[in-house]
């Protein structure tokens, strides 16, 4: 999750609503006071507001929360290099001279109780390619040469506070991942799935964890992980964020409207890849063609990559503020199964070199009045 879950989650907390938070003096954010009951409303007596206060995953220090995102991401131009796995298939060497990433990503908060956080996620993302010999005459460059692989996910998150301590998270996401078109798009070609849940525990506002589990594409292939949430602000400056192992970053509050960080992510992809523009056969150890597989019509592209990031947050307005990144890309894996036969096999194994990054990113939040009328404090 390359944008935490746990900081979203902070939104519906800022747009909890109306007469009652409005009457109330400013909260910290981590402890946003319980809804009135129609009695409290009615009697307009603060003696009978209900006292009762619900932890959540943030701490105090933590950026703002993110209602919607445009981000794109450019590295320059890399080595890629792939050696076959089976008989049949020739290693092969070239240059990238294009890799973009396009991302948009939205949240609404659907149902917002303090004992209970619905958030609602769509988002569509796009890679391309770019390679310096057109055509290359390898079969993975050309299907995915200056090609969208896209991502277009829907999910849900739900917060459920127990008590001024105690909390559990759940995410389930739906994606459609692949070089699809609308024209050949089939839901049981493209499909994924993921979900997470963390049980964790509000030590104080400045200290929030949690342990759990998640599912999904991060490392590649579907697998299922532990997953550690640690949150900690140790004072007014220096702070830590961490969903582990796939993310740990070191926070640095410069001032109320600027946010340094510094750390790690370990970002999966997955894609299914129609050999539309070069078929690809399997073969014998002699070069004749393998009877016994199908010509391959399809790939199942795994990737994922480790980034070494700083990271600059700016309010440029009192509802936009501006994300720029830079930092090193390692790639762990860009390999291609098989998805035609129904052995799996991995067909080609390749590696593209260290480059370094830099990303532009946009992004709305609540605006400062809203969040000081909902008792909480950025």
């Amino acid at each position: 999750m390359s944008d935490s879950i746990f900081r979203r989650a902070t939104l519906a907390a800022a747009l909890l609503g109306t007469a009652g938070a409005a009457r109330a003096q400013v909260q910290e954010r981590v402890y946003p006071p319980a809804a009135p009951t129609a009695q409290d409303t009615a009697a307009n007596d603060a003696q009978l507001r209900d006292k009762q206060q619900f932890a959540n995953p943030s701490v105090l220090g933590m950026g703002p929360s993110k209602g919607l995102i445009v981000r794109y991401e450019r590295m320059p131009r890399f080595g890629v290099s792939s050696s076959a796995q089976v008989q049949g298939l020739n290693d092969f060497s070239t240059e990238a001279t294009k890799n973009a990433r396009l991302s948009i990503k939205g949240y609404i908060p659907a149902w917002n109780r303090p004992h209970l956080k619905v958030i609602v996620g769509l988002s569509y993302e796009r890679e391309e390619f770019q390679f310096a010999q057109l055509p290359t005459t390898y079969e993975l460059y050309d299907n995915i040469e200056n090609k969208g692989l896209k991502s277009t996910a829907a999910q849900v998150a739900v917060i459920r506070p127990v008590d001024d301590v105690h909390w559990y998270l759940a995410r389930v996401k739906g994606e459609l991942s692949g070089d699809y078109t609308s024209n050949e798009l089939t839901k049981s070609d493209y499909s994924r799935f993921s979900a997470e849940a963390i049980y964790g525990w509000k030590r104080s506002p400045n200290f929030s964890w949690g342990v759990g589990f998640q599912y999904g594409y991060t490392f590649g292939r579907l697998s299922l992980y532990p997953a550690v949430v640690y949150n900690r602000t140790f004072n007014n400056r220096w702070g830590v964020e961490a969903l582990a192992p796939a993310r740990i970053t070191l926070r640095y509050n410069v001032n109320p409207s600027s946010i340094l960080y510094a750390g790690y992510t370990v970002d999966g992809y997955n894609y299914i890849v129609h050999l539309s523009r070069a078929p690809l056969a399997r073969k014998n150890a002699d070069g004749s063609p393998d009877l016994s597989k199908a010509v391959l019509s399809t790939l199942e592209l795994r990737e994922t990559e480790v980034k070494f990031r700083l990271r600059w947050e700016r309010e440029l307005l009192s509802f936009l503020w501006l994300g720029a990144e830079g930092g090193y890309r390692y790639n762990y894996a860009f390999d291609a199964f098989d998805r035609t036969n129904a052995d799996r096999e991995k067909i080609i194994d390749s590696q593209l070199n260290g480059a370094p990054y830099a990303s532009l990113e946009l992004f709305i939040t609540p605006p400062r009045k809203l969040l000081e009328k909902a008792g909480v404090r950025r």
